[in-house]
């Protein structure tokens, strides 16, 4: 890891005494695991840490940070799969794993209030206690941190049914670019006054501000749920299943796909008793109440009879349930077992384009001599191919950066998008323009330099 130039001694007395010395880290040793988030082949250490414990210190520890003209970066547990976290040179890093207090429940307006840093996982246990559910639930949702999925916009595996964090997000306190404190939201279902701001700052990455305190949208928990295991013999029968569900009109809560080697992998992780042998498998989840469940159950069904399954499984109770849907959720821990270096890819398309999208994938692995296992949401599109590799092999990770530039751009001839769930930071942030078009990402360029004009917060992420 690259070492960081350190930071003004001035600036660093004045956060020892706002937060307490412990409280502030410069030691070299102390910054390492500081230094890179889930995101393969990206590390640089910071300059130093600042770590705060309640939300009204945040604004202080910005203010200082603009005074002195120093880059701030915020980081909740860093696991995102962008590089949105990753120090820059000289930076501050903003730890907010502290901020882990829940601070409200209001059954009856189904909310609840949180601060940043509290674990996306206890969010939706707390709703447990009170009859609700709060859906959104990425793979990394047992550590990661709800206001990294504010920044991320995180989705996961119930994302077809329920949507990602954005629509779950009634309020937001945000510290801006000057130690500023504003509030963004309301209370209310139903509110039109103004801009809505704080979408804005929902997957803006920690580019625009930095997210303090969360009000979420609880749902009532589901009556009834039941989840089915669906075996192929070929690697686009999976994908054409799914495909043909959301064609019959069926928004089942979850739609999972996995390849042979990601099968095989998560198989060998999991002990879930998946068949090793299949090209494909489809993981559905329909959940609601018990006779639409069990409607949905019967349709989905038969449409993977009609493409060829060779086996379907239906879980025998709630238990194997769990142990079906863990399993899927292992994929890229499964996978990162293999090789060195996994990278895991983060594109989605229309949903008629995904069988052609998975084989493409098949094929640009071939192209390049490389192994790539294929796994994601498919019923929203989100497709994660994952390469197996070894950042240092310099010849394979030229033949990887030519893949995934590949992958994109198949991606993009289909109308779909450079990231589903990951977010831009480092590792996309060349492909955005060709995405978005010159002007409008002119437009995200200027909106950035109006609220961070000393472009301090998280420098170098999403654009130059």
């Amino acid at each position: 890891m690259s070492p960081s130039p350190s930071l003004p001694s001035a600036l660093v007395e004045s956060l020892r005494s706002l937060l307490g010395p412990e409280q502030v880290l410069t030691e070299a040793i102390d910054l390492v695991p500081y230094g890179f988030d889930g995101t393969a082949a990206m590390k640089q250490a910071p300059g130093a840490v600042a770590l705060v414990r309640q939300t009204d210190e945040v604004g202080p520890v910005v203010a200082l940070a603009h005074e002195h003209g120093i880059p701030l970066v915020a980081r909740g547990s860093g696991t995102g799969l962008s590089g949105g976290s990753v120090p820059v040179p000289g930076c501050l890093v903003l730890g907010l794993n502290q901020l882990n207090r829940i601070l409200e429940v209001d059954p009856a307006n189904l909310t609840i209030l949180v601060e940043t840093g509290v674990i996306t996982q206890r969010i939706d246990e707390e709703a447990a206690q009170h009859g609700l559910f709060y859906p959104p639930d990425p793979g990394s949702q047992k550590i990661a941190t709800i206001g990294g999925n504010v920044a991320e916009n995180s989705g996961g595996l119930r994302g077809l049914k329920y949507g990602v964090t954005r629509d779950y997000v009634m309020g937001l306190e945000v510290v801006l670019a000057d130690g500023e404190v504003v509030w963004l939201g309301n209370r209310c279902v139903k509110d039109v006054a103004g801009y809505s701001l704080k979408d804005l700052f929902i997957g803006s990455e920690g580019t625009l501000g930095i997210v303090t305190k969360v009000l979420l949208k609880l749902l009532p928990r589901p009556a009834s749920r039941r989840t089915l295991l669906a075996t192929f013999a070929q690697l686009e029968q999976g994908a054409q299943t799914v495909s043909d569900i959301i064609a019959a009109k069926i928004i089942p809560c979850t739609l999972e796909f996995l390849d042979q080697t990601t099968i095989r992998c998560v198989e060998d992780f999991s002990k879930a008793g998946l068949p090793v042998d299949a090209g494909s498998l489809v993981l559905m989840e329909t959940d609601g109440a018990e006779s639409v469940v069990a409607e949905e159950c019967d349709r989905m069904m038969a449409l993977a009879k009609a493409n060829g399954a060779s086996d379907i499984r239906v879980a025998a109770n709630e238990a194997e349930a769990l142990s079906l849907a863990a399993a899927r959720r292992s994929a890229f821990s499964a996978l990162a077992r293999l090789k060195p270096t996994t990278i895991l890819e983060d594109v989605t398309v229309p949903r008629t384009h995904l069988a052609a999208m998975v084989k493409a994938i098949a094929q640009i692995a071939e192209k390049h001599h490389l192994e790539i296992a294929t796994f994601g949401h498919l019923g929203d599109g989100n497709l994660h191919p994952t390469i197996l590799t070894d950042e240092r092999d310099t010849e394979e990770m030229e033949r990887v950066e030519h893949a995934i530039k590949d992958i994109v751009s198949q991606a993009l001839a289909f109308k779909g998008t450079i990231t589903g769930e990951h977010g831009v930071g480092l590792a996309k942030k060349a492909f955005l323009r060709q995405q978005l078009g010159d002007a409008s990402h002119t437009l995200l360029k200027r909106v950035k330099h109006t609220l961070d004009p000393n472009g301090l917060l998280n420098p170098g992420k999403i654009f130059d």
